[in-house]
């Protein structure tokens, strides 16, 4: 299988409606925008860094987080077929953290890969797309980007509900299934979230084949 094939895979998944037990571990209190007790990774993040969060509430539809301040390198397209979006968005993170910076610094690959999505409202509008790359403390100083599209952001801590589902999602009709599903068990819950728009966020190599993790994130409001 060539390259683009496998950055095509990474990014574009066959769909499964396989909802996931919610894993525990070890988050602590949320203090000043970071997580103040040692912070043990979910396995999902597949030994990659990823961002800490503390889990506030557990249910059978889904998790509250709250995300420590975090940076990210992102970018975004607007009016555009959903997988030629994430393939190109894609390779414009992957060419910064392999060196398309200032500086030519190699970055390593962390997870999740996450991508907002404000979906178009009828045929004469367009999908918003914005996908990022978490950057990793270990990283101190982010080189910025050759790119002009890509740009470097920080994001205040996140609170999030979260819903967790395995195997392959190929188009973004998996995607939007559970993201109604979520809005389904908020609603009936008489939580308020954000609804012009959600996230997605996916944790694993094209060639995992097996325990595979995904997740949508709508934010509280």
């Amino acid at each position: 299988m060539d390259k683009t094939a496998l950055i095509s895979m990474f990014i574009t998944f066959v769909a499964s409606n396989d909802v996931l037990k919610y894993e525990p571990h070890t988050a602590g209190n949320l203090e000043n925008g970071r997580v103040t007790s040692s912070w043990n990774k979910p396995k999902f993040c597949n030994g990659l860094d990823c961002p800490e969060y503390k889990t506030v509430k557990t249910t059978k539809d889904y998790e509250e987080r709250i995300y420590s301040e975090s940076r990210w390198v992102s970018t975004n397209l607007t009016g555009i077929d959903y997988k030629v979006a994430q393939y190109q968005m894609f390779m414009k993170l992957f060419k910064y953290i392999g060196g398309n910076n200032e500086g030519g610094k190699k970055i390593d690959m962390t997870c999740p890969v996450t991508d907002r999505i404000i979906p178009a409202q009828g045929p004469a509008c367009k999908s918003n797309f914005i996908m990022s790359f978490y950057i990793a403390p270990k990283v101190t100083t982010a080189p910025l980007p050759k790119d002009k599209t890509v740009y470097l952001e920080t994001k205040s801590d996140l609170h999030v509900y979260v819903r967790q589902f395995g195997g392959f999602t190929d188009d973004f009709e998996a995607w939007r299934k559970h993201a109604e599903e979520l809005g389904i068990a908020l609603r009936n819950d008489g939580l308020a979230y954000e609804e012009a728009y959600y996230f997605t966020a996916g944790y694993d190599a094209p060639f995992k084949l097996f325990n595979r993790h995904n997740e949508i994130w709508f934010l509280k409001k």
